[in-house]
This record gives C-alpha cells, structure tokens and sequence, in this order.
C-alpha cells in the first residue's frame, strides 16, 4: 500500500513532466494558480539550461530541451518576472527528472526597483539534530518576518556530510519566506560515489541543478559547484570546474548585461589560501578569468574557510580585467562548527579562528553595478557596548599608572577591508586613528586561555584556536593620566559610510614597590 501511495505522489509530481524531443512551455501565471489559463501567454525568450546546453523559449513560450537526474533542467528567472515556490519551500526553477517540464513565471512587483539586498549564508554545516537546532535558533527564528530580501543563497556546506538532514533543513529554511539558492559544498557529496559525476546525486535530488543563473534587475547571479571529489585520493577533493559548466558560461555570459552586476558564488574560493597549495586548479580559474574580464562590475562569493576577509585578484593570479576582481570570503552560519562554551541558551558561542562571531551576510545592491557588504552576528544583543553589529572590543580591565604603555585596545570589525577607516579616542578626547594589526584576535586567545584554565569541559568543543584575523586594529593605551576609570571609544565607517561606534572601560592603579 505505502508503494502505491509513493507512486501515486510521484505521479502527482511529475504530471507536466515530458518525455525528451517533446514540447515544454513557459508561461505568465496572472493569477498564480500553477494552470496556464486562458488569456495567460507563453513567454518568449526565457532561458532554459540543462547545466550545459542553453536555449530560449519561442514566440509562444515553447522550449525543446530534456533534463535528467544527473543534469537537472533549469530555468533562468528572468529579471522581469518572479517564481512560484515549490511545497519545500525552494524556488520552482529545476526539474531533476527524465524529460521537460511546463515552468510557471509570475508577474514580479519589483521588476524595476534596482537596489536590493540579498541574504548571504555560508556553511550552515549541520552534523545532526542539535547542530540543525543551533541553527534553526541562532540564524533562522532571528530573521522570520524581518528580511525584506529579494532572495538568499547558502554558499555550500549546508550539512556535515550527514545528507539525511536535507529535509529538515529546507523546512528551516523556509520559514524565511525568502526565494532561497543553493550552492553544494564538499560536506555535501556522496561519499559512496564511484566518481565526481555521481557525487552530488543527493543533492540534486533535493535542491535541483548545482550549476544555475538568476536574474535580478541590475544583477546576475550565478551559482557554480567547484568541488571536485576524487575518491581514493589526497585530498579527496580540490576547487575546481568541469567541463560542462565552461560550455554554460560559454553560451550564457554573452547574453548578460555589461552594465549589471555580475556575482559568481561558489564554495570553495578561487584563491589559494597558502602560497604553492593548489586549492583550485589554477588552470581553471585562467579558463574562468578568460571568461569573466570584460564584465566591468564583479563579485565573487565564497565560503569554505570558516573565517571572513576579502581578497583582490590581480595579475598574479591571472586576472585580466581593469580593475582587481572582489572576491568575498563568507563566514560560516556555524562559526567555528558550533564550537566553544555555550550561552545562557545552550547555544555554542562558534566564534571562528580569527575572531568573527558567526552569522550572516548581506549584499546591498545599488542598481548601478556597485554594492556593498555588510556582516550581522547571530548573538549581537546590544547588551555590550564593546561588541555591535560592526566590531567587538578587546582591551585589559586594568593597567599599573605610569606603566610603560606597552598594551593596547584592539578592534575586530568584521568586515573591514585593509584600508578601512578606524579611529579611537580616551576620554572625549581627539580621533586618532588605529593601526592594522597582523596577529590572533586578543578575545579569542582570551577565550582559548579560559578553556586551557577550565577544571572542566565549557563545552561540547572548545573554541579553535586564535589565529591571525585581516581586519584586526590596534591602539595603544595611556596609562599617563589620572588613577580611576577611562573610556576608549572605537569608530569605523560601515558599508554605508556611516561611523558606527563601540566603547571599552580601563582603569589605572598608582602602585608602588
């Protein structure tokens, strides 16, 4: 009986689907009922893609291309038009099953607004269903019924290699009520796959084609898988792109506007972490740049690091363009893999190794090709003026009057790029401006130097170990002035060029032999 009920579903499922070398149409769902209807038209021009192959819809809406399992078809959401969400919750873009399938399109309300923002997460990496209750609680219920967001991407590693949690992660998901991508990670592969072709089966069962394209006015966003699995190897796997996802960019990059702002996401980033470590094939990413130096307004997002920074490609990676290409590296939603003491909810504190409490980003397009960033931590509660939205403070509590002033107060802003404004001043006194610091973040070691105190175990895991941040400041502290109690406000201009402000108390002791 539970056979024939599955098969029946599957039925329901797959109702439009075709058979290949049939006929499939697109078309203006006017009243959103999922039925073309009289009087609602096929759409013409819209892209249809089976990862490789790209073609337009005729005149009335109708496409001839057939997908599979192991190349899912998908339709590229024109700027013009929104979609329906499927009962996951995901967008209804992709049919991976035998065939083609009919695509619903709705008439979009915001298809000439060109500032947006869109929601940024990074290796959400759930292992079972505490670590997917951390993140239901410290990501997801935050922003239920507070994004305005035109749509959301997970730049992979959506789970800890435990595939199983797929559903429950959707439904998470969900409750955003926010058109959400997704990009495979290499915790997300078949490990029992015989090849890097088979390793994303699971995946594209759930989430559809792991190679896709979203249009937004003013922005172009494509998604890429750039895990290469290699079983029996070391490493397992290594960033890479396979020659199918060339014949796409191939075919689709001429159609996009140069005046738009073309992002690429991928997981692991295009840039080699450590000097003569092949994290990504360099010949690839030569291929890639080839493709990319023409577009005038670039972004490239990645996650995979578990820290947060950026990074400019220029010559000697083997970009071309005329201006150094952005890439962003994203935190991770699970900070350093739901690590460290918990709070007073039983959450773990999941700062990662260079001081970026974990959270999420937000990309703020402006319409005209540029944009900016912005970084939210999931526990900033405004209950600490040393730790906001921006930055989080760290200096020492108390200081010998008249010492040599050889300790400082440091400033983690998360997001700050090298050459950020940074400022601090004692007391009301002048803005001077803070020096960049190449070293581990002070609250961390801190935090690491509690867990090495600790009779007993803080935590499930205990924080990483501190490790050199790129957007550390330093200043130092006076221990000149009067004995008592001082004030050390810290600023730093944000993404939207505003000063945003915390403070930090020290007190100094007269003290003698």
């Amino acid at each position: 009986m539970r056979a024939l009920l599955l098969l029946f579903a599957l039925s329901i499922a797959f109702a439009d689907a075709r058979a290949a070398g049939s006929d499939c149409r697109v078309w203006e769902d006017g009243n959103g009922n999922q039925r073309q209807d009289a009087g609602e038209p096929g759409l013409a021009g819209v892209l249809v893609s089976d990862g490789k192959r790209l073609i337009r819809t005729g005149e009335d809406g109708r496409y001839q291309l057939a997908g599979s399992p192991e190349a899912p078809l998908f339709l590229i959401k024109p700027a013009t038009h929104a979609l329906p969400l499927r009962a996951d919750g995901l967008p209804d873009n992709w049919h991976a099953a035998h065939g083609c399938r009919d695509f619903a399109l709705l008439p979009s309300p915001h298809r000439d607004e060109r500032r947006f923002e869109v929601l940024l997460f990074a290796d959400s990496q759930t292992e079972d269903a505490t670590e997917l209750d951390y993140f239901r609680r410290d990501i997801i219920e935050p922003l239920v019924g507070k994004t305005r967001a035109r749509f959301g991407v997970t730049l992979g590693d959506l789970v800890d290699d435990n595939l199983a949690l797929y559903p429950q992660l959707k439904a998470q998901m969900a409750r955003l009520a926010t058109p959400w991508l997704h990009i495979p990670g290499n915790h997300d592969l078949d490990f029992d796959a015989a090849d890097d072709a088979g390793s994303l089966a699971s995946y594209r069962r759930h989430f559809g084609a792991d190679t896709f394209a979203w249009e937004e006015p003013g922005l172009v966003f494509i998604g890429l898988d750039d895990v290469i699995y290699q079983p029996g190897q070391s490493p397992r796997y290594v960033g890479g792109l396979r020659e199918d996802q060339f014949a796409f960019l191939e075919a689709y990059l001429p159609s996009v506007p140069r005046d738009a702002l073309l992002v690429l996401g991928v997981h692991i980033p295009l840039f080699d972490k450590e000097a003569g470590v092949e994290t990504f094939r360099a010949a690839d990413r030569q291929r890639l740049f080839a493709l990319l130096r023409d577009f005038p307004h670039m972004l490239v997002l990645s996650g995979h690091h578990h820290t947060l920074g950026h990074h400019w490609h220029g010559a000697d990676s083997g970009w071309q363009g005329a201006q150094p290409l952005h890439e962003f590296n994203v935190g991770a939603a699970c900070g350093a893999f739901w690590s460290g003491a918990p709070n007073a909810a039983g959450i773990p504190d999941a700062t990662m190794a260079d001081g970026t409490p974990n959270g999420h980003a937000r990309l703020h397009v402006a319409g005209d090709g540029s944009y900016r960033l912005a970084w939210h931590p999931a526990k900033h509660d405004g209950k600490d003026a040393a730790f906001t939205d921006v930055m989080r403070l760290h200096a020492p509590k108390v200081l010998r009057q008249g010492a040599y002033p050889a300790w400082g107060v440091y400033a983690n802003v998360f997001i700050a790029r090298p050459d950020a404004e940074v400022e601090y001043r004692i007391d009301g006194g002048a803005w001077r401006p803070m020096q960049r610091f190449h070293g581990p973040d002070p609250w961390l070691a801190a935090e690491n130097a509690r867990d090495d105190g600790s009779e007993q175990l803080r935590g499930f895991d205990r924080s990483p170990e501190a490790r050199t941040s790129t957007h550390l400041w330093r200043a130092p502290l006076d221990t000149r002035l009067p004995a008592g109690s001082h004030r050390v406000e810290v600023r730093a201009r944000d993404a939207h060029g505003q000063w945003q402000q915390a403070h930090i108390d020290y007190r100094l002791e007269a003290a003698s032999r």
